[in-house]
């Protein structure tokens, strides 16, 4: 097979119901894996057979040698998972899985995120064994709003953003998943009166600049482009796909708050996005759309400038100009409502989202997008990164 016939394409996508914390509650989590990767399978027009790998991040509990022996899948030949990081592996677990079909290792690799927070273990919950806690629990710092909302308030410091850019963020997504009936937050529109009515959780950080608490499962499925050709759907190109972190960053805000001063109001993502971008052969500017990890909505304007979007300081007065706003922004943003209002699948659903966009699926379709950015989660090590396009 040809370098060209090998490049790594997604052809499938498939997620569960998304609902509320606890919100599923009849089965397990890991069925719920089952059902997202076997809806992935259907929707490429494959068969559990045709699944030699799976890959997926941050401690997903779901073994890749169970889901072998459920899903029917005969020969497992590729397994990976991208350690830490919170959602920062989230397309992290794309990386890998491109990785092995570009090397020849698998031929046709699950990515996958399952998390039913109802049965299972999340942050303010007591944990055993986590050593960089032990460097933030002293002072407060127990639940990510917490530990994250220092490095915003660093950066409104720096930069004079305000809490209405904030707002911006927030007010915009949920408009997009008021057109989305899988999000959580469909029927649910947030005006500018009920977000500054809500009450803080960190400061600057209020209710809705946080991301929602979830469970569900999301899934897509890597092939080859030489065998995407006869499948059902049009492949979408895995342009470029990368994770890693920037010196100094160790845990991040998540443990030693020890990053670089230089780095500290940022993403951990500037020196991802600069390889990614030269690998895909692409620019900031000639990305027509961007689903970009919405843990914290503070979080999402330092990214736009690490990504290159605007610069440095300046993602406040950009979003306040109405260009993350569909359908008439320069930057359409998180166009399914994202973890902040379709569901917090671990930033997982961001990848589908991209995925939809270049097939022209979405529920705000932006019109004849060729090129989406998707970012895994921002402010943790590892993160990631990824650039989908129409394949040729």
């Amino acid at each position: 097979m040809t370098d060209n016939a090998r490049k790594a394409c997604i052809v499938g996508v498939g997620e569960s119901e998304y609902t509320r914390w606890g919100g599923i509650a009849d089965r397990s989590q890991f069925q719920v894996a089952c059902e997202a990767i076997l809806a992935a399978i259907s929707d490429a027009g494959l068969s559990p057979a045709d699944i030699d790998g799976f890959t997926s991040y941050s401690n997903d509990a779901n073994d890749a040698n169970l889901l072998q022996v459920a899903l029917g899948v005969p020969e497992l030949r590729f397994a990976g998972m991208v350690w830490g990081g919170g959602g920062g592996g989230s397309c992290g677990a794309v990386s890998l899985a491109t990785a092995a079909v570009e090397s020849g290792q698998a031929r046709t690799v699950v990515a996958f995120r399952a998390l039913c927070q109802g049965q299972t273990r999340r942050f303010g919950r007591a944990s055993k064994g986590r050593t960089h806690e032990n460097f933030v629990n002293p002072f407060g710092l127990f639940s990510p709003p917490l530990m994250l909302a220092l490095l915003v308030r660093r950066h409104m410091h720096l930069y004079g953003t305000t809490e209405e850019h904030l707002a911006e963020v927030a007010i915009s997504t949920r408009a997009n998943a008021n057109r989305n009936p899988r999000a959580v937050m469909h029927k649910r529109p947030l005006t500018r009166e009920i977000y500054f009515a809500a009450r803080m959780i960190a400061e600057p950080l209020r209710l809705y600049d946080c991301c929602l608490e979830s469970d569900g499962a999301c899934a897509v499925i890597v092939t080859s482009r030489e065998r995407a050709r006869d499948l059902k759907q049009r492949p979408v190109e895995i342009l470029a796909a990368a994770h890693g972190s920037g010196p100094g960053w160790g845990s991040g805000p998540l443990g030693s708050h020890n990053m670089p001063d230089d780095d500290y109001a940022s993403t951990n993502s500037r020196r991802l996005a600069g390889d990614l971008f030269a690998r895909a052969g692409v620019t900031p500017d000639d990305i027509d759309v961007a689903q970009i990890y919405d843990h914290f909505s503070g979080m999402v304007l330092m990214a736009l400038e690490d990504y290159g979007f605007c610069g440095r300081g300046e993602s406040g007065p950009f979003v306040a100009g109405g260009n993350v706003r569909w359908p008439n922004g320069k930057l359409p943003l998180n166009t399914a409502g994202g973890n902040l209002s379709e569901a917090y699948i671990h930033g997982f659903n961001h990848v589908a989202e991209g995925v939809r966009q270049i097939r022209g699926e979405s529920t705000s379709q932006v019109a004849d997008a060729e090129l989406c950015l998707v970012s895994g989660g921002l402010g943790v090590a590892p993160t990631s990164g990824l650039i989908l396009g129409r394949a040729s």
